[in-house]
């Protein structure tokens, strides 16, 4: 038996009536049959995900998914480091072996990795295909699995290769955060706090006062904090669909920790500690232009540094390597970096005139 605990909305009814999708959380929704056939009907599936993740629950979807339809299983190798074109390929080549058509669903069952790739590989295929969102890790059920954020990373910078392409439907089953590793989790939650530092300064005082029953996966603490981070992430993609505005600020930490993870080499540092890094990076410079007060700055610190996230630049990262680094960022514009930083805590500004001396105080702390 499931348990539907939340359901929310990405509402892009006024874009795209037909690309609205609902976000639902709960327990034991891998296994539910009856909610994949409202959403699939019978169509064919191409199953991803890789040989970590897929042990514990591809059989459970398998099932889930019956006996009668056609289901393709595509198992990735496990990793960041493994989030390319060369992999992407593997996904294709078993979809087309199997004469998948236009029709078939792509089914993502894992982290953000196989998030983006798998929904990646069904904006491509044949032009275009339907997927679903089966998020296994915290980071990927309030971050990546939302949004419609496809694609793959290059030699040149993360995430450089991609497209917009919305999913039909995310299903968030907290039951799967129990074989979470300590790492993995902390990671998931370097990302729920930033919402509260961009955008709700209530809930980044909620997470604050519910840490130790967060340390101790408290699953009612969880499911709330799951479904606070996915509303406001909901509500801020309805806005801007395609990052032409305020969806900029869910990139606070990211301008640094996709630096971060491009200079160590991609899996060195997983993406929600390089994120926790990056946003003690931002939040410092917030407070040294008096924007924030320093107590703020020092509460986040402690709150990431209780969950053992990184509060600091790598040491072989000085402001000279991380603009080397940043200059080739997507979000770059016309050659001028873009940040994020908090104009007071629970808000955002998005600015282009850092300069190298701010970084330099801000990551030597």
């Amino acid at each position: 038996m499931s348990t539907r605990i939340h359901t929310l909305h990405v509402n892009l009814a006024a874009t795209a009536r037909d690309r609205s999708y609902p976000i639902v959380i709960g327990q034991g929704l891998l296994a539910d049959s009856a909610l994949f056939t409202d959403f699939i009907g019978d169509r064919p599936v191409v199953l991803v995900s890789n040989e970590t993740v897929a042990p514990l629950y591809a059989d459970r979807v398998r099932m889930a998914l019956g006996e009668a339809r056609q289901v393709s299983e595509v198992i990735l190798p496990d990793g960041e480091a493994f989030k390319n074109l060369e992999t992407l390929n593997h996904i294709f080549t078993a979809a087309l072996t199997d004469r998948h058509e236009r029709r078939s669903v792509f089914i993502a069952l894992g982290g953000g990795v196989v998030g983006d790739m798998t929904g990646f590989a069904a904006a491509c295929y044949m032009r275009g295909a339907d997927f679903l969102q089966l998020p296994t890790t915290l980071l990927a059920q309030v971050d990546s699995s939302v949004g419609g954020k496809t694609g793959v990373n290059h030699s040149a910078g993360k995430n450089m290769i991609g497209a917009f392409h919305q999913p039909l439907g995310v299903f968030i089953d907290v039951d799967t955060l129990h074989s979470l590793p300590e790492r993995e989790f902390a990671a998931g939650v370097a990302e729920v706090i930033k919402y509260g530092c961009i955008y709700d300064t209530a809930f980044f005082h909620w997470l604050i006062e519910a840490r130790t029953k967060l340390l101790a996966r408290d699953q009612a603490v969880i499911a709330e904090a799951i479904e606070r981070s996915c509303a406001i992430k909901a509500e801020v993609v309805a806005q801007d669909e395609r990052e032409g505005g305020l969806r900029a600020i869910l990139n606070f930490g990211h301008t640094f920790g996709h630096a971060i993870e491009h200079v160590q080499g991609y899996g060195a540092w997983l993406h929600g500690e390089a994120v926790a890094a990056g946003m003690v990076i931002a939040a410092r410079i917030s407070a040294n232009r008096g924007w924030i007060l320093p107590n703020e700055v020092a509460t986040l610190e402690d709150f990431l540094t209780s969950f053992k996230l990184p509060v600091s630049a790598p040491s072989n990262m000085d402001a000279e390597v991380f603009l080397a680094a940043m200059s080739s960022d997507k979000k770059v514009s016309h050659g001028t970096i873009r940040y994020v930083l908090l104009s007071e805590l629970g808000k955002a500004s998005i600015v282009d005139d850092i300069s190298q001396d701010e970084i330099t105080i801000a990551v030597r702390g």
